[in-house]
């Protein structure tokens, strides 16, 4: 780490003309004042990595800003036109709601225009799983989102696109950020657009959007059944608002119930602590107006709509929140049931789902006779794994634990737009059978055995806080249990070295994926633990997944209070409370 002269002498540079009053500002208030936020802003440089971009927002080198957005953008223009020339190149925007995205997304544009790029900018907040779509259809070599998804108020961030629609992965990841770090100075960024080569786009291409989305429906008659089912739907302030209501309309739903303090497209996300569905809170406001209209169904989207939290009521007529793995288990399962059911399968379609993904997906794709693939952390590998096969097999849908979820191959990222839409059919769909989103659920685990999770996000903030992190997973590497909870380790599948240990014969195996700093610990009675950094934010993360045989949905109650039990065995005994 830089020492405090060298963080100042850093901090100096940035008090130059070639920087606004503003930036000047704040930078010399944080040398005159505040030493701890100082290091914060200028002990690193805010690192483009695989994904893009993803701060705090402010001044310094390790903040989200103009500049470092600047540099990221003049990289990628430099890194494309390497790849394709300068003729006929484009790109597309787009932002979600947070502060400063708008004028983010309009800096990105001019930066691209400079360098001789057509730039597809929409004209206001639209979703990420639109900005894929974007992509794809005008044809361009690449594409920006500014967002920070679920993240607090104060962060922003940028993600990278590459011609499929899907995020950049290798070899292009790597070979942009080469060129985002030849960047050594601001006076290297063309700010100075050129409007006539910036296309403003809109209704249009939501129209198309959306008809791709509708394509997704499998049981249309039944929603004509259940048309006027209740359903609220709120985007926590963020860009779900604009295509999400429609979607639902054009599906033939017609009893949309919003949230209207939250349906007001504000980056302080003032009626929630945190913009994130899976946290409880952020559908607080959406389930009391569920239970004032009596509505049946409750989903929410996060600020950049690519990822959806779910309530529905329980037998007891509570609405209970549904986790990213039951919601992707109700996904799949409608998807390929639907799929058999109406004969669509021509024997060569798949799925996907991540390595810390519930692998109920696992049996039920099993049973359906389709392939499940499974892919590190991050619908990047979803994009990539869907082009190498694009062709040859046919991806029908996957998901993510952590609330997103995929059907269909028209764009090639989360997409809560398509998503919410389905959960509603699935809904229906239920509701045709005599049965509640619930019960569903509870017959897929009669079927399949009860599978339960649980995640823990242990924050570590700043400098210290990146240390604590690594010092954590170095240590489960140095020393790794031997048991967890009175349970025997049988296999540690480690991701950076993609090595599998089977533990009681010793013998190693290769996995077949790319590094990632991952831990995985297979236990003897059938607990999956999974750690890794987030690549995202200040934390460890922490998987814990514990299945068993449902005797009865009478039982469901007592066998769930059991596997709970067991994951806090695990918490326990891993010193993590």
């Amino acid at each position: 780490m830089l020492s405090i002269e060298d963080i100042k002498k850093k901090a100096q540079t940035w008090l130059g003309n070639e920087f606004n009053e503003e930036t000047r500002y704040e930078v010399r208030e944080m040398l005159e004042k505040d030493e701890k936020k100082l290091i914060d802003a200028f002990y690193q440089d805010l690192e483009f990595g695989t994904g893009g971009l993803r701060g705090i927002m402010g001044a310094g080198t390790n903040r989200m800003n103009i500049y470092t957005l600047g540099m990221a953008t003049q990289g990628l223009s430099n890194y494309i036109i390497r790849q394709v020339g300068n003729k006929g190149i484009s790109v597309a925007i787009a932002h979600d709601c947070r502060n400063n995205s708008r004028y983010f997304a309009e800096t990105a544009a001019n930066i691209f225009s400079a360098n001789g790029f057509d730039v597809y900018l929409f004209e206001a907040l639209r979703p990420t799983p639109e900005l894929s779509f974007a992509i794809r259809h005008f044809k361009c070599q690449s594409g920006v989102v500014i967002t920070a998804s679920h993240n607090p108020p104060e962060y922003n961030g940028y993600k990278a696109y590459w011609n499929d629609g899907g995020q950049v992965v290798a070899p292009h990841d790597d070979g942009i950020i080469e060129e985002v770090r030849k960047i050594k100075s601001v006076n290297e960024i063309k700010f100075n657009g050129k409007k006539e080569k910036i296309k403003i786009i809109g209704k249009e291409t939501d129209d198309l959007f959306l008809k791709e989305v509708l394509k997704m429906s499998l049981n249309p008659e039944t929603i004509r059944k259940f048309n006027d089912m209740g359903i609220v739907y709120t985007p926590i302030h963020g860009t779900g608002v604009k295509v999400i209501p429609p979607a639902l309309k054009l599906f033939g739903f017609t009893n949309i119930i919003s949230v209207p303090e939250q349906d007001k497209v504000d980056g302080n996300f003032p009626t929630v602590k945190s913009p994130n569905p899976e946290e409880p809170g952020a559908l607080k406001m959406a389930i009391e107006k569920a239970i004032e209209t009596g509505a049946e169904l409750v989903m929410a989207s996060d600020p950049d709509a690519d990822r959806l939290g779910i309530a529905c009521k329980n037998k007891k007529g509570e609405f209970i929140l549904l986790n990213g793995n039951q919601t992707c288990t109700l996904l799949v399962y409608y998807i390929l049931s639907q799929f058999k059911e109406k004969k669509k399968y021509k024997g060569n379609e798949y799925i996907i789902k991540t390595i810390v993904t519930t692998d109920l997906l696992d049996r039920i794709a099993e049973k359906h006779e389709v392939e499940c693939y499974n892919v590190l952390t991050g619908f990047k590998f979803f994009a990539e794994l869907i082009r190498v096969l694009e062709g040859k097999k046919k991806y029908i849908g996957g998901g993510e634990e952590s609330y997103g979820f995929l059907p269909g191959d028209y764009v090639r990222d989360k997409d809560a737009v398509a998503s919410c839409s389905l959960v509603a059919e699935i809904t229906a769909w239920a509701k045709s059978r005599g049965k509640t989103l619930y019960e569903l659920l509870i017959d897929i685990y009669l079927e399949y055995g009860l599978y339960r999770e649980k995640l823990i996000n242990i924050v570590r903030k700043g400098a210290e806080g990146a240390n604590e992190i690594k010092a954590m997973m170095k240590g489960y590497r140095m020393n790794p249990p031997k048991s967890i909870n009175n349970s025997k380790v049988l296999k540690i599948n480690d991701y950076e070295t993609l090595i599998s240990t089977d533990c009681i014969t010793g013998k190693k195996t290769k996995i077949d994926l790319l590094k990632s700093d991952v831990l995985q610990f297979f236990l003897e009675d059938g607990t999956k633990i999974s750690v890794r950094p987030s690549g995202t934010e200040p934390k460890i993360k922490f998987y814990f997944s514990v299945n068993t045989k449902l005797g009865s949905s009478a039982k469901f109650g007592e066998t769930e209070k059991l596997l709970d039990e067991r994951i806090a065995g695990v918490i326990n005994d891993m010193k993590l409370t």
